[in-house]
């Protein structure tokens, strides 16, 4: 059956696509935020693995509500390893950072989610899909916010 919600299928196939790359991004910080909440040491070992929970709970649900649009647009959402593999901009961790590192590591990723989703922003304005820019500025506000959270931990 075909989809009539008023975007063009060229315009939600790019938009799907943009949105792939995000879920990509999102469900790669989800791992990496949750590897260090398992494996943060230190002096703010608790401060920081109840941080990095709050974070990677918020971004379950995320990668559920930008996997959910994908799929109203009408295309498959990506959902293997090896795909976000391709689609990321986050590189994995080949061994666990100090504490210092894993909150750099962390302010690098959520800044790269908000370019990504940042640059999706064109192509659905040109489509006037208000659904998936209602999502991307909900994303980009929470990801601002967790990036500024954790560079105030890197502070002196």
């Amino acid at each position: 059956m075909s989809i009539d919600i008023g975007i063009s299928e060229q315009d939600r196939h790019a938009i799907a696509d943009g949105l792939s790359r995000l879920l990509a991004d999102s469900y790669t910080l989800y791992l990496k935020t949750h590897n260090y909440h398992w494996n943060v040491t230190g002096p703010l070992f608790n401060s920081l693995h109840l941080m990095f929970e709050g974070q990677y709970t918020e971004l379950a649900l995320a990668v559920d509500q930008i996997a959910e649009r994908i799929r109203a647009l009408g295309f498959p959402a990506p959902g293997s390893y090896r795909a976000y593999a391709e689609l990321t901009g986050i590189p994995e961790d080949d061994a666990a950072p100090d504490a210092k590192g894993m909150l750099k590591n962390l302010v690098i990723a959520q800044e790269t989610v908000v370019r990504t989703a940042r640059s999706i922003f064109p192509v659905v304005g040109e489509a006037d899909d208000e659904a998936s820019a209602d999502l991307l500025t909900q994303r980009i506000q929470i990801h601002e916010k967790n990036a500024w959270m954790l560079r105030s931990m890197l502070e002196d």
